[in-house]
């Protein structure tokens, strides 16, 4: 009687294990099951920052799981490296940066302790940031070609402002002068935050800049717009001519992409690819991210590696042509 009691014990768990394994079987593999982190290696308020903010927000309302932002700035993007290095290669954790991190840094800085290529994957290309090359009042120049025009008339005579040597704003302006044997004399600033308030000053002639800390001034009359660093013109400002348009090929507005660690299941890679590319179609997004001069693009990974590849081949060449040297 006993050893019955034990066989239909057995049987019971057996019956009750074979209905909760699949259960659980679902329920592990149901992905997202939990929050997912966006690691940006920068402070907040930055564009990495802005781009990663209005995604997140919205794929989680898609995922029905949380998307958290978590700011790691530090050691030229290693430390972020590092975060997303170190995290479980579960589709989880993503990091989110702009182009320069794989570009610019592995020029100037001579050890990195992360490599494009061997450590990430590519996921979605979220967005592009157009610089605009703008002038003072002062420049008797109102279009793109007058510049030129003035710029190769008075050799050394112009100075061109820059967020700091290295940036992206110093460096496109490189990639003209080299393309267009132009001679400008370079006054570095610490940012916009004092490169623009000197064109706005006269203390210098024309600079690259963000559209948004431009436009009240253009309104204003006091600098003008002559040309974006995109390879196209911009949703933003329509009417403003791309550089590409007389030198083909040229193209440095600054990308913001989502990456994952090498290993990362690409059936993660392609759920998050996917609800990226649907998000940067909702009015309400295109519409943050235009207020902060950002266009939103939204491709998948085969794109979004050929950007990264193609910006990384640009800017050597403009570092090359700045004399910059790895330190």
């Amino acid at each position: 009687m006993k050893q019955r009691r034990i066989l239909l014990l057995a049987a019971a768990l057996l019956s009750a294990g074979a209905l909760v394994l699949p259960m659980l079987a679902r329920a592990e593999g149901a992905y997202p099951n939990r929050p997912i982190k966006f690691v940006v290696p920068y402070s907040a308020g930055g564009l990495p920052d802005t781009v990663a903010r209005i995604f997140a927000q919205r794929l989680g309302d898609k995922l029905g799981q949380p998307v958290v932002v978590d700011n790691r700035p530090g050691a030229n993007g290693v430390v972020a490296a590092q975060a997303l290095a170190t995290a479980p290669k579960d589709g989880y954790t993503f990091l989110v940066t702009d182009g320069s991190m794989f570009s610019i840094n592995p020029a100037i800085y001579k050890k990195q302790g992360y490599d494009y290529k061997r450590d990430f994957m590519p996921v979605s290309l979220a967005a592009r940031a157009p610089l605009y090359l703008a002038v003072h009042t002062k420049v008797s120049a109102n279009t793109l070609q007058e510049f030129i025009a003035l710029a190769k008339a008075k050799p050394g005579t112009l100075n061109y402002g820059s967020s700091g040597i290295g940036s992206t704003h110093h460096l496109t302006m490189e990639a003209l002068k080299a393309s267009l044997g132009l001679d400008l004399a370079h006054v570095p600033f610490k940012g916009s935050g004092q490169s623009v308030p000197a064109l706005i000053g006269g203390q210098v002639d024309v600079l690259f800049s963000a559209l948004p800390s431009l436009s009240g001034f253009v309104k204003a009359g006091q600098i003008k717009l002559l040309a974006t660093n995109a390879a196209q013109r911009s949703s933003l400002e329509p009417n403003v001519p791309a550089i590409a348009e007389i030198i083909p090929g040229f193209d440095f507005a600054p990308i913001v992409g989502v990456l994952a660690a090498t290993g990362t299941p690409a059936s993660a890679i392609d759920r998050i690819s996917a609800e990226m590319a649907q998000i940067a179609k909702m009015p309400e997004v295109i519409q943050s991210l235009n207020k902060a001069g950002i266009d939103p693009i939204g491709s998948g990974p085969a794109d979004y590696n050929k950007a990264v590849l193609g910006e990384n081949e640009r800017l050597a060449k403009a570092i090359a042509a700045a004399g910059i040297k790895a330190e």
